[in-house]
């Protein structure tokens, strides 16, 4: 086997996790598969890279040649491509859009599309607001539209420019005939027998939930965790209740209220990489953004 730049990767993740259990978590792989990856590239270099124990792994003297060379090599590599990548988009005058789900995307693109009607413009939508935040920094992206909770850092705070669109407080979706639903606002102590119900993410947004529920004297008995259109029914039926944003728009069969005290806030945020050629339009896009946030808490007014 030919030693590749993911083997070193994967080597790098393993010393950095400090365990083959936390590392196939952070690789999004079986623990089985990793250690059979391992013991792949180990072969291939000929000796032991880690020494497996009850408590993690302990790198070895192979391991930390490998991994001397590995910070080394895998930066270069990825500063190359990221350079290869602004280079050939300077000349471009379309927008790459990137964002997590929401109303505010679809309110940028049209915004951008009347505004410069010749542009081309692209979207690509995650739950992980790294890979669209990495997406941006890799040069793959013009542009991150995403969201963090309270004043919690975006991510990649070294490579990319990020500036506040909005700061919203976190709402309930309840269904309509809720007995807490004719209420202008809901204590989150009050929903302490709800199952709750939430989209998916890999920000901070389920750890504040959950420390605010012990503020407020519970633990969430159940959370679906599912796609927003789930997350809607089973409000809609009463299986459960929601977080949402401000931002979320009227729906037959649910309200929206705030949660009294706002223990929780979104901070709708863009970023950009301040080396790309699309860096010259970002106040452009910012505003179009702050516009489009602006229209989609017009259209969400009827049932807040």
């Amino acid at each position: 086997m030919d030693l590749e730049l993911r083997h070193l990767r994967t080597v790098r993740a393993i010393a950095d996790a400090g365990s083959l259990t936390r590392a196939a978590t952070a690789l999004g792989l079986a623990q089985p598969a990793l250690s059979a990856q391992l013991k792949r590239i180990e072969r291939a270099l000929g000796g032991t890279l880690f020494l497996r124990g009850r408590d993690g792994v302990r790198v070895t003297p192979l391991g930390d040649l490998v991994l001397d060379r590995a910070r080394v090599v895998l930066p270069a590599l990825c500063e190359l491509q990221e350079e290869a990548v602004r280079f050939a988009r300077q000349g471009s005058a379309g927008y790459r859009l990137g964002g997590t789900h929401g109303p505010l995307l679809g309110g940028l693109v049209d915004r951008i599309a009347r505004a410069d009607p010749g542009a081309p413009v692209t979207t690509y939508t995650s739950w992980s607001e790294r890979e669209i935040a990495g997406g941006v920094a890799e040069g793959r992206l013009d542009f991150a539209l995403i969201g963090v909770c309270g004043e919690s850092a975006p991510p990649e705070p070294g490579r990319l420019a990020w500036l506040e669109v909005a700061r919203d407080p976190v709402y309930v979706m309840l269904a309509a005939d809720h007995p807490l639903a004719a209420r202008r606002e809901v204590g989150l102590a009050e929903l302490a027998a709800e199952a709750w119900t939430d989209v998916p993410g890999d920000g901070c947004f389920g750890d504040c939930f959950a420390a605010a529920c012990v503020r407020a004297g519970f633990t969430p008995a159940c959370v679906y965790e599912t796609d927003t259109a789930s997350c809607v029914h089973l409000v809609q039926v009463g299986r459960a209740v929601g977080l949402c944003r401000a931002t979320f728009p009227a729906t037959p069969g649910l309200v929206t209220r705030p949660l009294a005290g706002t223990p929780l806030v979104w901070r709708h945020l863009l970023g950009w990489h301040p080396a790309a050629g699309a860096a010259g339009r970002a106040a452009a896009v910012l505003e179009h953004t702050r516009a489009a946030h602006a229209d989609a808490l017009a259209r969400s007014s009827p049932s807040r």
